[in-house]
């Protein structure tokens, strides 16, 4: 069956190249490719690879951000499923996209797949929802050592069978394009940070679930550094933004306990890097952002 394709560029001439050359090499179906470009400073470059590779192309200047780009991307779908595919997503054969096309005709849910990194590792790209068992579990345990069924909990990422999660990477996110329209998809007031959590937290009060299937697998090269943007890591943007997603998407006693299991995550870790003789850094740096964003 086909399918609309949307793909965000904010300065993604290098990676698109590699996404494109990926679908036409791996589809027989070609599907409605619509590339929206967000505020680029590449002279074009995104916006006319694009174009060479016959794809309609939205340019919106002074960079909205991420989720209206997508919104407008899914608002000129032609067909019943879109994929929302990020430019750094490489497709590696010709099953996994379709089948997580079908998966989405089928059943009214967020479908993504596995992604892995570039060595060929998983990514830890799908989560526990917040406040949860699963991320008790992930707070004070070393999640491969569980008993499967408690993994999978705390680290659903590894789970080898196709299961809920609470929110995943929007990496690549299949879903019904009626469904997508109805939640926005994306808020559009969210320039950058856990906007994928927000879709998925929003799609979940919905009764639209979110579902791994790790037999499908798409690289994804992404995570890269946003500190040469901030000037160093935002950590305590970070922490602001989860808060404010989890607040408006759960509520206040599950953004007491998502708060709680954060600050547990952190301080078991800075605990086991001490014993170990391992530096923390980062570990301190995430927790005292946490703190900070509590008390604003």
């Amino acid at each position: 069956m086909s399918f609309s394709v949307v793909i965000v560029l904010h300065d993604s001439a290098p990676d698109l190249g590699r996404l494109l050359r990926s679908l036409e090499s791996h589809l027989d179906v070609t599907p409605q490719l619509i590339c929206v470009d967000s505020g680029s400073d590449d002279d074009g470059a995104g916006v006319d690879l694009a174009r060479a590779h016959g794809a309609e192309v939205v340019e919106l200047p002074d960079n909205p951000g991420f989720g209206a780009a997508n919104n407008a991307g899914v608002a000129l779908a032609r067909h019943d499923v879109t994929v929302l595919l990020n430019p750094d997503v490489v497709v590696l054969d010709p099953v996994a996209l379709p089948a997580l096309v079908a998966e989405a005709a089928i059943a009214d849910a967020l479908h993504v797949p596995r992604l892995l990194n570039a060595d060929g590792t998983v990514q830890d790209s799908a989560h526990p929802l917040p406040g949860s068992l699963g991320q008790a579990l992930l707070a004070v345990s070393h999640p491969p050592r569980l008993p499967r069924v408690l993994r999978d909990l705390a680290q659903p990422w590894r789970s080898g069978r196709t299961t809920e999660v609470g929110w995943a990477i929007a990496a690549c996110v299949a879903a019904r394009t009626a469904t997508l329209r109805g939640l926005g998809p994306f808020d559009p007031s969210a320039f950058l940070f856990f906007e994928d959590l927000d879709l998925c937290l929003r799609a979940r009060e919905r009764g639209v679930r979110t579902v791994l299937h790790p037999d499908l697998a798409l690289r994804h090269t992404g995570g890269h550094s946003t500190g040469p943007a901030f000037g160093g890591e935002p950590y305590e943007l970070l922490a602001r933004r989860r808060r404010a997603v989890v607040l408006a998407g759960m509520g206040v006693a599950a953004a007491r306990r998502d708060d709680l299991l954060e600050a547990l995550t952190f301080s078991t870790r800075i605990l086991a890097a001490r014993l170990t003789g391992r530096p923390a850094d980062t570990e301190r740096a995430r927790l005292a952002a946490l703190r900070a964003a509590r008390r604003g």
